[in-house]
């Protein structure tokens, strides 16, 4: 499945709700869910919806693997169904950021060891961690906004894991159970920022930089995520590809890791790293300016398009 978070174009000031992308329609999970408890008869459970599978995208990757489940069904149910809160074409709705408010948004650092080498690092013995926070996080269709305070704004296409199941001290054998879903991130960095001072943080969490989408992308249809190809283009130049079998350290490693230190929650975001190519590193370093399209490609996850504004 692919996880959207969606409203109605004609509802300027509504809500975003959780929804399935199928082909170029928009399924609403919760009303799919509720109608499928109303065919079996079951309306004492379809008053209750909103505890079962809630509308909310946030409220909904946080219950974990009882509201992913709940949502195949809905999936499964909706097709060949129709209905008028139910279905929407894709040009009707707008697409927000699928997980706006994690309670953890933990990024990788130099886990490409070409990338590693581009920033004139050393090859990390473990993975180097920091973190953003949701002030961040933009949807597919925002822009990204160029603060005022840097010059040096860089992009960096990344493979997002989120977390479906809390999990702590979780092994890599078994870490790709706790996984929700992949989804595509554009960890936007203000070099200038990141290099002032020993921690990166200021300059990795401006307000509205950080493009997350177009979708969740559940397991079994993104396939293995030590292998998908990788690239970003700005206003259609290659900058950068590789495949994240080239990530020093694996998504189940990492989960093994972080998990070990910190307790994973439903819904939490893993930022897995960026491969070599990133505008600081050419020569001379080309930097992000207003009105640049940066476009970002995941195999199997689509496609993340933004454009560049100045704040």
């Amino acid at each position: 499945m692919k996880l959207v978070s969606y409203k109605h174009k004609s509802e300027e000031h509504g809500t975003f709700r959780i929804g399935c992308m199928v082909t170029n329609k928009v399924v609403d999970l919760q009303e799919s869910y509720c109608a499928l408890l109303i065919s079996k008869g079951d309306k004492e459970s379809a008053q209750l919806i909103d505890n079962l599978l809630p509308a909310d995208p946030s409220l909904f990757f946080s219950m974990g693997e009882s509201a992913l489940k709940r949502a195949e069904e809905a999936f499964d149910y909706s097709v060949g169904q129709s209905g008028e809160k139910m279905t929407f074409n894709q040009d009707e709705v707008s697409l927000g950021n699928p997980i706006a408010s994690p309670s953890k948004i933990i990024c990788v650092g130099k886990n490409y060891a070409e990338h590693a080498l581009e920033m004139e690092s050393d090859i990390p013995e473990f993975p180097v961690l920091f973190a953003k926070f949701s002030n961040a996080l933009i949807g597919p269709e925002d822009t990204i906004q160029k603060s005022s305070f840097t010059e040096k704004l860089d992009y960096e296409v990344e493979l997002a894991v989120v977390i479906g199941e809390k999990a702590s001290h979780i092994s890599k054998d078994n870490a790709l159970k706790y996984v929700a879903g992949y989804t595509i991130a554009n960890d936007i960095s203000a070099r200038d920022l990141q290099k002032r001072t020993p921690q990166w943080l200021q300059g990795k969490t401006l307000d509205n930089s950080t493009p997350v989408g177009p979708w969740v992308v559940t397991p079994e249809e993104a396939g293995n995520p030590s292998n998908l190809f990788i690239r970003s283009f700005v206003n259609g130049e290659k900058r950068q590809e590789s495949n994240t079998s080239n990530m020093i350290f694996d998504v189940p490693f990492l989960i093994e890791f972080i998990s070990g230190l910190i307790t994973l929650n439903p819904g939490d975001i893993i930022l897995t790293g960026t491969p070599n190519g990133v505008g600081v590193a050419m020569n001379p370093p080309r930097f992000l300016k207003n009105d640049d399209v940066v476009t970002l490609e995941i195999e199997n996850l689509g496609k993340l398009e933004n454009k560049v504004i100045e704040a």
